[in-house]
């Protein structure tokens, strides 16, 4: 903030915060020690099950606050949010369904082939944008105090003449932008970004496919056959046209496909994953895990229409910086084959592949929200077997050396659980090199505890396939295991260890556990929990700024998005109640707090759930809110709007 210390933010938030009836904050400086809180708290392990009030998270009495009138309690945190999800009680708690995002305007919009304070604009004394530096920078707002962070950490400022902190690098004398090439050098960049002309060819419809064109045509031929399966009379002529039909096929192939055995190696035995998340999935998201410890991350589910036809925004989600690499995969969400095989010749052609680049392509077969679903992607592909299975077919036949991979629900509703046969039919046709299982169908969401037996038992079907593997089958022999992971309800080290120790999985995905502490891989790592100080966890946020500012841009565009996206990270992390105030060991997810204070100011704030405080913790790296912004969580309840 300009001008203002974090201590003075922190009092104008508590200010704030007193006047909506928030937790008042309490002195203690207990929490800021000099040592690194690393505590194993085992005493603090519930002896008894009955010893946790069900659905509430035990606190110590000492941090406890009066119950709150029911007009002061905001909106409760809905899980649907971290994948989009929409229900129809959604209405009832008041959903921003709709939200939209203003972009901030310049007063004096500058030319963006000049920004860079050098270079011409081919469009000359046309171009309907200002040229004239000086004029320019004059009717910028004031610069905002200290260096800039994306100069400071990778020794250049891509936003150029629009940044906000541009005195830290721009020679006003000389109208020179600085550079420091050593630390350019060694900085670390994003990567799987494509040139305009790719994404002219795309809208085109003119990216070559080669690999699709040979496969989609065999694909076609499948679903024939499949139809008249269904048919009990004509099921063994079926049978016996589709092995003739095989034949042929591999005549006309220029070369066969890849088996997921002779792919690149995919090691997930104990990998600490973070899942695919929705909108706080993004890649400083996933930078800031990787920093805790994270070995896999994953992108943003995209849409495979969108990215075929060359969308900007669709083709900003698989982008990922090299900290990601290796362990990073794209994961697509296709209703129709061609849609799903298509998109994965252009991902694995146009981005980097490999060691350095794409590690696999994830098929979205969980997505719950009623728009994936009603167009026939996500979870509703779990009651379309044989079409999934030909989707996976084409995707194995032309990603080359990436692997393919994928991720399901137990089904689409709680009474008809069909993951274990559909497990069964992915591993038998061997065009999968890992499956994650989320212990919940689709008609479940969130609002239950996620079946961990259910996902057991499946992994030991897998387990057991392996083990009684025909020894005279030679294609069967040759085939690399399938990685199977378990997700669902992983919020400590403690459930990530028991779930590979005693459930039959390879690892766990974790989503809501890094949604609300990000530091759930160092835990696993240490096999303890970690008594995180307010310090550490603000540096943690101020970590997340400089990582957003690096990917969004420092001009005031760039910092909106930044601003909104911490936003949206801070209405997860704001749920996370400190383990040194618990009473009961260990934390779970679907808990709910009463009031509670934490051991200092800052903790206090960080623990609030009103949106202004979320403002103001931006304000703290980002500088004061611009008139541009405004922020839409996903309860009316907690919307923000600018003043005046």
């Amino acid at each position: 903030m300009e001008g203002t210390t974090v201590s003075q933010s922190i009092e104008a938030t508590n200010g704030a915060a007193k006047r909506d009836n928030s937790p008042a904050p309490v002195e203690s400086a207990s929490n800021d020690a000099p040592v690194n809180k690393r505590l194993k708290l085992s005493g603090t392990e519930s002896p008894t099950a009955d010893a946790r009030d069900k659905g509430i998270t035990r606190i110590k009495p000492e941090f406890l606050l009066p119950k709150p009138d029911k007009a002061t309690i905001l909106a409760q945190p809905d899980d649907d949010d971290a994948e989009a999800g929409d229900t129809k009680r959604k209405k009832e708690r008041g959903q921003n369904k709709n939200r939209r995002f203003a972009k901030a305007r310049e007063v004096v919009k500058f030319c963006e082939s000049l920004k860079n304070g050098e270079g011409t604009c081919k469009f000359g004394k046309d171009c309907k944008f200002e040229h004239d530096v000086e004029r320019y920078i004059s009717s910028k707002p004031a610069d905002l105090d200290g260096t800039c962070p994306v100069f400071d950490a990778i020794g250049y400022c891509p936003s150029g003449l629009k940044c906000r902190w541009l005195h830290s690098h721009y020679l006003a004398e000389a109208g020179k932008l600085l550079v420091d090439e050593e630390k350019k050098a060694n900085a670390g960049r994003e990567i799987n970004r494509i040139d305009r002309d790719t994404q002219n060819i795309l809208q085109k419809k003119k990216f070559p496919v080669p690999k699709s064109d040979l496969i989609l045509p065999y694909l076609d031929s499948l679903k024939e056959h499949d139809m008249i399966g269904n048919d009990g009379q004509k099921a063994e002529t079926a049978a016996k046209d589709e092995k003739e039909a095989k034949r042929d096929l591999a005549a006309t192939y220029v070369e066969p496909p890849f088996f997921p055995s002779e792919k690149k190696t995919l090691n997930l035995h104990r990998a600490k994953i973070l899942s695919p998340l929705t909108t706080v999935g993004n890649l400083p998201f996933r930078r800031l895990c990787r920093w805790f410890g994270a070995d896999v991350t994953y992108s943003e589910m995209a849409l495979a229409l969108p990215i075929l036809q060359g969308s900007k925004s669709e083709w900003a989600l698989p982008r990922s910086h090299t900290s990601e690499i290796p362990g990073f995969g794209v994961q697509i969400a296709a209703s129709k084959p061609w849609q799903a095989v298509k998109a994965t010749e252009v991902l694995t052609s146009a981005c980097e592949t490999g060691i350095s680049g794409i590690q696999d392509v994830n098929l979205n077969c969980g997505c719950p929200i009623d728009l994936i679903y009603r167009s026939g992607a996500g979870s509703a592909l779990l009651d379309s077997g044989s079409k999934l299975i030909r989707i996976l077919k084409g995707m194995n036949y032309v990603s080359g050396e990436v692997p393919v991979t994928v991720k399901i629900r137990m089904g689409t509703r709680d009474s008809h659980p069909n993951a274990k046969k559909l497990v069964a039919r992915l591993v038998n046709e061997g065009d999968v090199a890992a499956i994650t299982l989320h212990g919940r169908s689709r008609q479940q969401r969130y609002t239950r505890v996620a079946d961990w037996d259910y996902i057991s038992e499946t992994a030991q079907i897998v387990k057991d396939m392996y083990e009684a593997r025909d020894e005279k089958n030679k294609e069967q022999r040759e085939r690399r295991k399938v990685w199977f992971i378990g997700n669902g309800d992983c919020y400590s080290w403690r459930d990530w260890w028991d779930a590979v120790e005693n459930y039959n999985v390879d690892s766990v995905m974790i989503a809501r556990g890094a949604l609300i502490k990000p530091w759930i891989f160092e835990e696993i790592d240490a096999r303890q929990y970690l008594d995180k100080s307010a310090t550490e966890r603000l540096e943690m946020i101020r970590k997340f700024a400089h990582f957003g500012l690096e990917h969004w841009g420092t001009d005031e565009y760039g910092i909106n998005n930044c601003r909104r996206f911490l936003c949206e990270f801070l209405s997860f992390s704001c749920r996370y109640v400190p383990v040194g105030i618990l009473e009961v060991l260990p934390p779970k997810i679907q808990d709910r707090p009463p009031m509670w204070r934490g051991r200092n100011e800052l903790e206090t704030l960080l623990g609030s759930s009103d949106y202004r405080d979320w403002i103001k913790i931006s304000e703290m790296f980002l500088g004061p809110v611009h008139e541009s912004f405004d922020f839409k969580p996903k309860h009316k309840s907690n919307a923000y709007e600018t003043e005046g």
